[in-house]
């Protein structure tokens, strides 16, 4: 009996023991395993960027590659524009960020920085061919090219009298400045001299002045366990020379000391209630929505006009008996109908000066008209078929009548078939207009400040996307419904038959 309860205390004691052993070692490998979802924009080299095979390349990307080995986690990238990185740390649908984000005092409010991981700093950028800027003082009533969300857009508002022209990234501020509609460029220095030394911009310089002494951070959100995790590994990289291996991988010089410690730590956002701070943000960024809903509307209006005529015209070429013209029309319509109009408007904007610029022309393009070009041509592609099908939707026996009575064929088209055809095409353009006011803030890519473009510049100051993106929704949403409402009582008042009912109530009341 005394050997059975031995043996049975020591199967006891074996199994506590080894518990307590499984426990302590999930303890140490708990990170084993983990992956971390870690954002990035890949349009900044040398920092992040996408190879020719479209894998992720950059100092920053195998920066994060040796955290994650040091630190035994995994890592999944993500790609998000710059300005959308910190509300997607604050919504937690990333768990880090790692995107050259200059750590401030106002993101720190936001989010949480690990220690620096890279100093930089600030440079101007100018063609090779102006001599006026010298340095920041030179900026005065100059047009800048920055890229939102950006501590050089910060900067660049300090400048007395400048135009700030915001991009979605570097390389399309650069490429402004290359087509000569900017004057200046202010973004970090490593990634505008990496642009020029690798041959991939000529005829830009920098000015040998840096603004600002600037240090990256990897962003996680606000109380984050996976900070710790992520400093345990820089901590690591630094340490055992990995760090200054791709540092020198990609910037062919040694390092310089970093600081060990967020310049920027422990940042509270403390502040009224949040749906009272909800509220306050939508009302206090009304005005500037409103601002872009104008600018929306006058893109919308002068592309439909525009669009209308041309579409008038393709539409009733469509229908021609020369083959050949019918063919160049079709292939107008099955052109702009079959590629995304975002590259519609990069080719127009940054492509056609781009190419007249290779021949030895000057030319550049102020945005409204690129703007209303690139839109007037999509919507044209879509009106022509709605004024085919309209002018086919009215009976042959019209036209023959006409004749008959000697109209000529396009006196025919004008009075006869055309109004005829363009009570039935009211519905269906409609639908274009409010198509279009919606695509105008696709227009928001080449730095014209409509609707959402000031939406995008308010979130990139408070960090706030909810509030200010719901707003730009309901400013879209009442434009929408106002222009329904128009197209809605237009084709009552162009329906004879409807607008005698109309009359015929109004006046038995």
């Amino acid at each position: 009996m005394a050997k059975f309860s031995f043996i049975r205390w020591l199967h006891l004691f074996l199994a506590i023991s080894f518990s307590c052993l499984l426990l302590v070692s999930c303890g140490v490998n708990s990170s084993a395993g983990k992956t971390l979802r870690v954002a990035t924009e890949p349009a900044f080299p040398p920092f992040e960027f996408k190879g020719q095979g479209g894998e992720l390349q950059g100092f920053s990307i195998d920066l994060m590659n040796a955290i994650a080995t040091a630190a035994n986690f995994k890592v999944n990238f993500q790609s998000l524009p710059f300005d959308g990185i910190i509300p997607a740390l604050a919504a937690k649908t990333v768990d880090a960020a790692i995107s050259s984000i200059t750590i401030t005092e106002e993101r720190a409010k936001a989010v949480s920085f690990s220690r620096p991981y890279f100093k930089a700093g600030l440079a101007i950028a100018i063609r090779t061919d102006n001599q006026d800027i010298t340095g920041f003082d030179s900026l005065k009533n100059k047009k800048i090219a920055v890229q939102i969300g950006t501590t050089g857009a910060a900067k660049a508002k300090g400048v007395p009298g400048v135009q700030i022209r915001s991009f979605d990234s570097a390389p399309l501020a650069l490429q402004e400045l290359l087509n000569g509609n900017v004057d200046a460029v202010i973004n970090d220095a490593p990634v505008t001299l990496y642009a020029i030394n690798t041959g991939n911009l000529q005829g830009i310089k920098v000015v040998q002045q840096l603004l600002t002494e600037e240090f990256y951070g990897i962003a996680t959100a606000k109380n984050s366990p996976n900070l710790a995790l992520i400093n345990n590994g820089l901590d690591r990289v630094l340490k055992n020379g990995t760090y200054s291996k791709i540092y020198q991988k990609w910037f062919k010089v040694e390092p310089p000391l970093l600081p060990t410690k967020s310049p920027f730590e422990n940042q509270n956002n403390a502040g009224a209630p949040k749906i009272l701070t909800s509220i306050g943000v939508i009302l206090q960024a009304l005005p500037s929505l409103l601002q872009g809903a104008l600018v929306t509307l006058q893109l919308t209006i002068l592309s439909v006009v525009f669009g209308l005529i041309g579409g008038s015209l393709i539409g009733i070429v469509r229908l021609s008996h020369i083959a050949p013209v019918r063919w160049v029309a079709r292939a107008y319509v099955d052109f702009f109908r079959g590629t995304p109009l975002l590259v519609q408007i990069f080719m127009i904007y940054f492509g056609l000066p781009a190419i007249l610029q290779e021949v030895g022309l000057t030319f550049t393009f102020d945005r409204l008209t690129a703007g209303v070009i690139a839109l007037s041509l999509n919507s044209a592609a879509y009106i022509a078929e709605v004024v085919r099908a309209g002018i086919q939707s009215i009976e042959t026996g019209q036209a023959e009548a006409a004749q008959s009575l000697g109209l000529s064929s396009i006196q025919t088209m004008i009075y006869i078939i055309f109004p005829q055809a363009f009570r039935r095409m009211i519905p269906p353009l409609g639908n274009e207009f409010i198509s279009l006011l919606k695509d105008t803030s696709l227009v928001s890519v080449i730095g014209f400040e409509e609707l959402l473009r000031k939406g995008q510049l308010i979130v990139a100051d408070n960090y706030r996307a909810f509030e200010i993106y719901a707003g730009v929704a309901v400013v879209y949403l009442c434009l929408t419904l106002l222009s329904s409402q128009a197209f809605s009582r237009l084709e009552v008042w162009m329906n004879p038959v409807k607008s005698q009912k109309k009359y015929d109530n109004n006046n038995l009341n």
